[in-house]
């Protein structure tokens, strides 16, 4: 019963999480970062899969609805992200495939779920540098809601079993990242601005 609250629970703040990132990028506000949300869009996908081929339940809401919000996220950035592609984006996307490559090649679902996490690690390195750079160019609340559906998502898994566990903790690890970014960036620009 736990593990179902928790999972819904979690599926419901991902899904909300996107409500204000989506409303800020219509207003001008928030600027996806491109680099990372076609990096995520592609990984959500697998990490479902990944961890769906593993038996996971209930902790799949998390991955299923953050793959539906980060292509819808991606194709928003295509007209208003952030900027243009940069030479790290570049970078990121050609390791996350080459990483997508081995994924391929090992036909594991546990090797591709951890592949997946450095990916997609990869992509939040692009987020959290651009968080600090341009703190005003995140929606804050997105990161913090999507950090603790990451925390119900561990909850709905229900047992010790670190494969189906990886993925929610670092998502709530890196949404977590993201947020020290923001903060940060601002706190450094605005000692910068005195």
């Amino acid at each position: 019963m736990i593990t179902e609250l928790a999972g819904y629970t979690s599926g419901i703040l991902i899904f909300i999480s996107f409500i204000p990132y989506i409303r800020d990028i219509f207003r001008g506000k928030t600027k996806p970062e491109r680099g990372s949300w076609l990096i995520w869009t592609i990984l959500g996908s697998i990490a479902f899969f990944s961890q769906f081929a593993k038996g996971a339940s209930y902790s799949l809401f998390l991955a299923g609805i953050q793959g539906l919000g980060d292509l819808f996220v991606f194709l928003l950035s295509i007209k208003y992200g952030f900027s243009r592609l940069l030479k790290r984006d570049k970078i990121a996307i050609l390791g996350a495939g080459i990483s997508l490559v081995l994924w391929y090649f090992t036909k594991e679902a546990a090797t591709a779920l951890f592949l997946v996490i450095i990916i997609d690690g990869i992509g939040g390195i692009l987020t959290i540098v651009k968080s600090y750079e341009a703190p005003a160019t995140e929606t804050l609340s997105t990161w913090i809601l999507t950090g603790i559906s990451g925390f119900f998502a561990m909850i709905a898994v229900g047992s010790f079993n670190f494969i189906l566990l990886a993925f929610p903790i670092y998502i709530f690890l890196i949404n977590f990242a993201i947020v020290a970014a923001v903060k940060l960036g601002s706190r450094y620009n605005l000692k910068a601005q005195n």
